[in-house]
């Protein structure tokens, strides 16, 4: 009898010992996991506005996020590539480009804007492209989309830039267009939110005379819209930490969704986050600027029409060839 005891005793023990040490396993993975740090690169400016509940909510279920603010995408790539980041929103045609020109070292994960891209003017004759004929139009940004897709639209209407039949000037920033707008000092630009709203903001004799949205959608083989800005992550990153991606994309879904239904509050939430962009600005501009969160798988068909024409237009802007299907994100 008393061994039986003995015996019972010490499967007791052991159980006991075995439970402590599965909870204490569990307590240590949970401990790695909170610990676990997502390093996030963003562009300080509209393309973050998304983002910003992300910002303000960082905790994800297993990781933190923290969130480094530059103020290009040259100062934001070499932090990607050299590891120092781990995911980062970028321009399209930026991603294609290191895509192709790092040994296929990111992987795209969705798009985060689509077209947000127009031509204002106080000029009320002006309503649509062939009525540009012989004008000078400030383009804002030689070699960046605004240029690439309105060259791309000229094209479309038989402009022609050869012969001179329109001026583009890329001498103003984007920041100075509405100023010089308003003043008279420029009479066409071309800009992209939150610059439009800034301009009609400042002045009622400010229009919308092109939306390049529509226009891009009726020259689409499929009626559809351009994308301008995607996250991408690190290959070695997505491959080590697959879970962690899906929380991330969930997280900015949710933000972003957020964004669009609370536009007042999600103004205030970027000046907060200092942003450079004014609260009221911010809240107008949400319904132009065309934020979305389309993954990439399902993004293929819209991103490979859209950089066979920046192709044409200069091939140096991907890096001379379209991406392979290991750029686009497959959980």
């Amino acid at each position: 009898m008393k061994k039986l005891i003995i015996v019972f005793l010490s499967i007791f023990a052991t159980g006991i010992l075995f439970s402590q040490n599965q909870t204490n396993q569990k307590s240590q993975t949970n401990q790695i996991n909170q610990n676990q740090e997502i390093r996030t690169g963003i562009l300080n400016g509209p393309s973050s506005i998304p983002v910003c509940r992300l910002m303000e909510n960082p905790e994800l279920q297993n990781a933190r996020i923290t969130f480094q603010k530059y103020n290009t995408p040259q100062n934001l790539l070499p932090k990607l590539i050299k590891n120092e980041i781990d995911i980062a929103f970028l321009p399209l045609n930026v991603a294609v480009k290191t895509f192709n020109t790092s040994n296929h070292s990111i992987e795209m994960l969705c798009v985060t804007g689509n077209g947000n891209i127009f031509l204002i003017t106080t000029d009320e004759k002006v309503n649509k492209i062939s009525d540009l004929q012989d004008k000078k139009i400030t383009v804002a940004g030689q070699g960046a989309t605004p240029d690439y897709l309105f060259q791309y639209l000229l094209q479309e209407n038989e402009i022609s830039l050869d012969k001179k039949e329109i001026v583009l000037d890329y001498s103003v920033p984007n920041a100075q267009i509405p100023a010089l707008l308003i003043a008279g000092k420029i009479e066409y630009a071309v800009v992209p939110e939150p610059f439009v709203t800034i301009a009609k903001t400042k002045s009622k004799k400010v229009k919308i005379a092109v939306d390049f949205q529509e226009e891009y959608k009726f020259f689409s083989k499929n009626q559809q819209t351009y994308p301008l800005t995607v996250l991408v992550a690190r290959k070695d990153f997505i491959q080590k930490n697959p879970e962690l991606i899906e929380e991330f994309l969930n997280g900015y879904e949710k933000s972003y969704k957020w964004t669009i239904q609370n536009p007042t509050a999600a103004g205030k939430l970027c000046e907060k986050l200092d942003f450079g962009l004014n609260a009221n600005i911010v809240e107008k501009s949400i319904p132009n600027a065309n934020y979305t969160f389309i993954k990439a798988q399902d993004s293929k068909e819209q991103i490979n029409e859209f950089l066979q024409i920046l192709m044409k237009l200069d091939t140096r802007t991907v890096g001379d060839k379209l991406p392979e299907d290991d750029f686009y994100y497959a959980p």
